[in-house]
């Protein structure tokens, strides 16, 4: 009988299709040694797929890969949610209620499902998170058992366009169904920022190949996520175009000066028949723009640089020279480096790098999620008494697909979950919280 749990993620980015597999002991430890990626082209713009078939052949292939790993077949995997059009929308109720009668779950229940029972036009709703509670107006972390004569409830409902989801969905035809949908900049922010993050004021930068998502914490609380259409590509592209070369040319160029935003002091060097200061003003250009509407996500979301204390940033874009240094001078906010998630022990060190940081993360949500004495892997069985169910840690033969191990009393699990993740387990998480932790909110 399997002890251990079995966790598998995809996180399908504008550049590159990432999978990997996570083991998780009975006692909660989670470690991570296999992941599997496949860099792609022009197939998902801006997050979003756009040559279907591409996709779904590059994800057979990975899955194929990482059954040979371990030794064993892929049952289901969470699958990671962004893309250009995803972002948050405040929704909130006000009711008046008997002051007699304390309040109860079923009511919050009742109200959160008018909250977002309204369609949002041209978008579907991928996930909602509650945001905060209000009793005769003043704030509260958990209403329930109080008394009052009003209650208000504000959530964040995190939306994108149908193309999202649709093509989303339609990857994953192949016999292997999605356990669930994890919106990946929320995962990211849930398992890499502190509590003091949250409660003094960040935002989360992920600064990807085509997009870049800004999430937004204060108070403890999700306030504001967006996802912008520039990325590093962006600066790769401008290269290319301006002094037409191939963009491999131009991303070499752009990834081999050291501090391109600072064009004036950029060596007078070739790279690659480039001259350097010339790659460096587009570069320089571009970022500039990037950066401003960075900017512009705060006073969209409603705070002052003053209310926020930290900018931790990540993605394949956050390594151009210079860039911590010119955001943290133009936003005067402090900005940092983010780290992979600390619940998360990475055996291989050939895989332990950031730019695997959001399907790492993908994997510690999905680890806190997967229901008890649940799986997504199936491991091949042996007559062997010593062999204790662990994951090999050298790559073994490809297994075939058509041969399976006999277990007639296996029955594979083809329910696949409702799309996002469900509002009342959080609702209820957030309610359980002992009384003595009030000031984590």
């Amino acid at each position: 009988m399997e002890k251990n749990q079995y966790i598998v993620a995809l996180e399908i980015g504008s550049s590159k299709i990432v999978g990997a597999i996570a083991e998780k002991t009975l006692a909660g430890h989670l470690s991570v040694y296999h992941l599997q990626e496949e860099k792609h082209l022009n197939s998902v713009r801006y997050g979003i797929v756009q040559n279907v078939e591409n996709i779904k052949s590059s994800i057979n292939r990975i899955l194929h890969n990482l059954e040979g790993m371990i030794d064993g077949r892929i049952k289901q995997v969470y699958l990671g949610v962004s893309g250009r059009s995803l972002h948050s929308i405040v929704s909130e109720v006000n009711r008046s209620v008997g002051s007699t009668e304390p309040i109860t779950r079923e009511l919050i229940d009742r109200i959160i499902h008018e909250a977002t029972s309204t369609p949002v036009r041209n978008y579907d709703t991928v996930d909602i998170v509650p945001r905060a509670f209000y009793v005769d107006k003043v704030e509260t972390t958990n209403p329930v058992g109080q008394f009052g004569s009003s209650i208000k409830i504000k959530v964040n409902l995190i939306v994108a366009k149908p193309a999202l989801k649709l093509n989303l969905n339609r990857l994953m035809t192949f016999g292997i169904p999605v356990k669930d949908y994890i919106v990946t900049p929320l995962a990211v922010a849930e398992q890499i920022l502190t509590d003091s993050d949250r409660e003094l004021g960040c935002m989360l930068v992920d600064l990807g190949a085509e997009t870049t998502t800004v999430t937004i914490y204060k108070n403890g609380s999700l306030i504001y996520l967006s996802t912008l259409p520039l990325g590093g590509r962006n600066l790769t592209r401008d290269v290319m175009n301006g002094l037409s070369v191939l963009e491999e040319t131009a991303e070499n160029v752009k990834k081999n000066i050291n501090n391109p935003l600072d064009p004036s002091n950029v060596s007078n060097v070739k790279i690659e028949g480039v001259v350097a200061p010339d790659a460096a003003n587009y570069i320089a250009a571009r970022t500039g723009e990037i950066i401003a509407n960075i900017n512009q996500q705060l006073a969209d979301a409603g705070v002052s640089s003053d209310g926020i204390q930290s900018i931790i940033l990540i993605g394949g874009g956050a390594h151009l020279g210079g860039l911590q240094q010119k955001l943290e001078e133009t936003i005067k906010i402090k900005v940092r480096m983010g780290q992979n998630p600390p619940t998360l022990n990475i055996l291989n060190n050939e895989i332990n790098r950031m730019e695997y940081i959001e399907v790492f993360s993908l994997l510690a949500k999905a680890a806190d999620m997967i229901p008890e004495g649940e799986t997504c892997v199936e491991l091949n069985r042996y007559e062997d008494p010593t062999f204790d169910g662990s994951f090999p840690r050298q790559q073994q033969v490809e297994p075939e697909r058509t041969e399976k191990p006999n277990n007639p009393t296996k029955e594979k699990n083809k329910k696949q979950s409702s799309w996002g993740s469900k509002w009342v387990e959080k609702l209820k998480n957030l309610m359980s919280e002992d009384e003595d932790t009030d000031d984590e909110q």
